[in-house]
């Protein structure tokens, strides 16, 4: 089992930055590949930027790419989002999703086997 533990979400105005983080527990973490996903209600959770196991790889949905950077840290079993230039649209909760493929760049929400319990972020106008 993997315990996550997403935090650093909060209200923000347009422009802003946030860095979100995701602690993890249960597994070896550099065993891992890691992603962020995001939902909206109404909507299915979808996919902001994945990371490999060693960080080396790493792949971002079109409406972050240039904006949000993810990355991690093996020796401090986190992951993080950093996120700037915000926008209303990016308006979600932020979920940290794990899957214990060493290797892969998974892309698919449907491909992780543990998540965490998410983190909110509310951009302004």
């Amino acid at each position: 089992q993997v315990h996550l533990v997403e935090s650093g979400g909060g209200l923000v105005q347009a422009g802003a930055s946030l860095r979100l983080s995701c602690a993890a527990s249960g597994l070896t973490f550099s065993n891992l590949a890691m992603g962020w996903f995001r939902q909206v209600p109404g909507k299915e959770r979808g996919y902001v930027a994945v990371i490999n196991w060693s960080g080396g790889t790493a792949y971002y949905s079109a409406s972050v790419k240039g904006r949000f950077a993810i990355s991690r840290d093996n020796a401090k079993n986190t992951v993080f989002l950093q996120m700037n230039s915000l926008k209303p649209e990016d308006t979600a909760v932020y979920y940290c999703a794990a899957d214990p493929n060493i290797g892969a760049v998974l892309v698919s929400a449907g491909a992780y086997t543990f998540w965490g319990q998410g983190t909110q972020v509310t951009v302004s106008s």
